[in-house]
Parts: structure tokens; sequence; C-alpha cells
């Protein structure tokens, strides 16, 4: 079965290679030339990633990054500008799940679409991990605290997976990139950072008033136990 992505990009010259490339790669594409259109197509059934350019004409890509979290879990691969950090900051805060520098290498974007696509399938064998007020659900990558849904993106699912697979053990950097985002760290790249903030700020204190997640200073990061 084909996988589907969608590329949402105003730069019809780029988005055509890509589309191009991807094909011929066995996936299916869709093509949104616009923000408004991004959205559109976004809320129909049968896809199964988004790679969206934050500069584009009606709806910047932030503003349909920010409707779509509203609604959906839907992988997003954001195209930034390169060396712009404030994007990729506020990208990652939105929910993006990663992000590419532009002008992009078709061949690094296409492993890093695959990457997200495998973790999103990765450990749907395991059974449910029950940690104080909150399980976290492999099978269906679902989070309940205290009987409630917590909605996480595809990212910050992984991430959350493997710091409790390790549950009271410091977890490299490094091996959360791998396991999470499908990838070696770059220099000043704060990806997997945003996403524990983001985690820490979904998933409030522990029972007991502590932080869920600590950070192990030039290490890692440690989901504590009582």
């Amino acid at each position: 079965m084909q996988n589907t992505i969608l590329l949402a990009d105003d730069d019809t010259e780029l988005s055509g290679l890509l589309k191009e490339y991807f094909e011929s790669e066995s996936f299916q594409v869709r093509l949104a030339p616009d923000g408004l259109a991004a959205l559109e197509e976004a809320r129909k059934p049968g896809l199964d990633l988004i790679v969206l350019d934050v500069m584009m004409p009606g709806m910047n890509g932030m503003d349909v990054l920010k409707e779509l979290r509203k609604e959906s879990k839907l992988p997003v691969i954001m195209l930034t500008a390169r060396g712009d950090d404030m994007d990729r900051i506020l990208g990652l805060e939105l929910g993006a799940d990663d992000y590419v520098p532009k002008p992009c290498n078709p061949r690094e974007l296409l492993a890093r679409i695959r990457a997200v696509m495998r973790r999103g399938q990765a450990a749907t064998d395991q059974g449910v991990i029950a940690v104080d007020d909150i399980e976290l659900s492999p099978g269906s990558r679902t989070l309940q605290k205290s009987g409630e849904m917590v909605e996480l993106t595809s990212t910050e699912f992984s991430i959350l997976f493997e710091l409790l697979q390790h549950l009271g053990e410091v977890v490299s950097k490094r091996d959360l990139y791998m396991s999470a985002l499908g990838r070696e760290p770059v220099p000043h790249d704060r990806s997997v950072d945003m996403h524990v903030s983001n985690l820490r700020r979904k998933l409030g204190s522990d029972p007991r008033g502590d932080n869920r997640i600590e950070t192990i200073r030039g290490i890692g990061y440690q989901y504590r136990t009582a």
C-alpha cells in the first residue's frame, strides 16, 4: 500500500520536482499551492504526512499548523528558511514533528519523511505502559492522564515512549534523536529539547508535584520515578 503525502508550497517548480521524485519512490503525492488549500487537503481522508512550507500566500504555514493541531495529529514536517531558528522553534512549539531547511535536498527530505512514518508504525505490539496517573498505549499511540486523553504529536509520543521504556534511567539526547526523529543530532539543533518542553507542558507535574521529565545536563533526559 502506497503512503500519501501532501506537499504544501507556493513554489510550483520545486513542488513539481519533489512530486516527481517522491512518486518515483512509490509515494502518492498531493499538492497545495497556498495555506488555505493545504488546510483543505489536510482535512481529506487518506493522508499520511504533510510537508508544509512556512512562507505561503493567504495563510502561512504556521497558521495552517496551528489550525491543524486543533483537530489532527497528522505528522507534519516544516520547510523553513535556512538559518531561521525562530521559525523552527515556533513550528516545534506548535506541534511540528520535524523540520528541514530550504533549499532542501530531496534525499534528506525523503529520509525525514520515512523516519517519521517508521516511528509511527513502530512499537504497536507493546503493551500499555502505566506510570503514576498516566497510561501510554503504543498500539493506538494514545496517552491518558487520570483517565483523560492527552493529545500528543507523533514525535512527542515517540519521545515519551522511549523515556518510559527506560523508566528511571538517563536517555541520551542522541538516543532520543535516533529513536524519535530517525536521525543524528546536528549542531545547534534543539528539536528534542522543544518536544520535551511540550511534553512537560501537556503532562504537568506528577502526583507528588515534581517534574516528570528531568534534564540531565550535558547528557539527556530521565523520566522520574518515586
